[in-house]
């Protein structure tokens, strides 16, 4: 390594949110930066999901390569959801093969930590302070400030003021960690990745560009571009190159989407009046959805109950994906594409890849939620997550590319420090 790199991510922020707030003078750091640099769009993963996109990011790999489709998966006997953790991932971290000390803080889909050469803070999710930092002292540390390892989501819906004041008290001790860790410990790539933003999109992003509580963003994204100067400066005093980058992009919901409750009146899906999960799956059920909208064939042979022959799975699979095609709500087109599997995932697990990926478009928040009466219908939710749009900045170094995704973001990043 000829450089060090500092690598900020912050949690589902657009790239046309940034620019519109460079605009207004809410980000007056972040201009400093780009006037240094090269801020661009950047494509998400497909699923757009942090669990995948920050998978994608450590390894520089598709979900086919890394294993990791989502935050839910199934037991394929018992149609008991899990949970894939760090342990899931099977694909090397970009930093791993370098040896050299490496803070990696607050990183989604990093629990629980494990000995590395420097520090490692879990991030989303992550239940327990106890087995989400190493080594000790650093625990210790956090132990000691009063470190949150997440926003109390659900105070948004009961209370918008009192979420808001945990929101701020969470990004300032996730702040006060990095700088912590920033100053204080031996290394060469800095990564930390601030989430409260997604938090704060997800209920709130009908305010982001005007609004009831446009302020609430104004006044956390100031706060977010003072962090992001004093890193640059940083970084740019150390000689490092700089930079962030967010797992996917964010818009407005008009309606929430319940597939399985849509597969449900196709006839598609048999679940049990009442249920709550996939357990009561009947065995003639022809396709389930899991988040956010990973549509798998129910089929013999794979699933304890499966129905779909493989003889009948291509002609199966076409009538599911004409389903989606012609969703419409209030006259608009609900889906902007269904991927067949074999479009989108090539790797050594395609085969725990959904048989069908749904894209919704704009404004239509596709979901898996089970024990829904109708297929569209809204929650507290007010953001859903865009493949399109992510963003990410680079500053002292040379990035040819301009049409990237998140996958490709550790290449450019260990590309830039072996820069002469």
């Amino acid at each position: 390594m000829a450089k060090k790199a500092v690598i900020i991510g912050i949690d589902g922020v657009p790239c046309s949110l940034l620019k519109a707030y460079m605009d207004q003078r809410i980000m007056p750091g972040l201009r400093e930066i780009v006037a240094e640099g090269n801020l661009m769009p950047m494509r998400s993963t497909l699923p757009e999901v942090s669990s995948v996109a920050w998978t994608s990011f450590m390894t520089g790999e598709p979900p086919a390569e890394h294993s990791i489709f989502g935050f839910m998966e199934i037991d394929k006997n018992s149609y008991q959801y899990v949970f894939p953790n760090f342990t899931s991932i099977k694909s090397p971290l970009f930093w791993e093969g370098l040896n050299v000390p490496t803070i990696a803080f607050n990183i989604p889909q990093t629990y629980p930590a494990r000995p590395m050469n420097g520090v490692m803070v879990s991030g989303f999710v992550a239940p327990d302070l106890t087995k989400a930092a190493y080594p000790q002292r650093v625990y210790d540390y956090l132990k000691a400030m009063d470190y949150r390892l997440d926003v109390n989501s659900r105070l948004a819906a009961e209370d918008p003021d009192a979420f808001f004041k945990d929101l701020f008290q969470t990004f300032e001790k996730r702040t006060e960690a990095i700088r912590h860790l920033f100053t204080s410990e031996d290394w060469r790539i800095f990564i930390a990745v601030i989430t409260e933003t997604d938090r704060l999109h997800h209920f709130f992003f009908d305010s982001a560009f005007e609004g009831r509580y446009h302020e609430v963003f104004a006044d956390f994204y100031n706060r977010l571009d003072s962090l992001l100067r004093e890193l640059f400066l940083r970084s740019k005093k150390d000689g490092a190159v700089f930079f962030t980058c967010s797992d996917h992009g964010f818009t407005n919901i008009t309606t929430e989407v319940y597939v399985n409750r849509l597969l449900m009146e196709k006839g598609l899906l048999d679940l049990p009046s009442g249920a709550t999960n996939l357990t009561g799956i009947g065995a003639g059920s022809t396709a389930f959805c899991l988040d956010p909208s990973r549509v798998y064939m129910h089929l013999k042979g794979k699933y304890s109950r499966g129905s779909v022959s493989p003889e009948d799975y291509e002609k199966t699979r076409n009538q599911v994906k004409d389903v989606f095609e012609s969703l419409a709500y209030n006259g608009r087109k609900v889906v902007k594409k269904v991927f067949l599997k074999e479009e989108i995932f090539s790797g050594p697990y395609s085969q725990d890849a959904p048989d069908l990926y749904v894209m919704g478009e704009p404004g239509f928040d596709l979901k898996s939620s089970v024990g829904k009466n109708s297929v569209f219908g809204l929650s507290a939710f007010r953001g859903a997550h865009t493949y399109e749009d992510a963003h990410f900045l680079a500053s002292g170094c040379t990035i040819p590319e301009d049409n990237i995704s998140i996958e490709n973001v550790a290449g450019l990043v260990l590309r830039s420090i072996s820069e002469d």
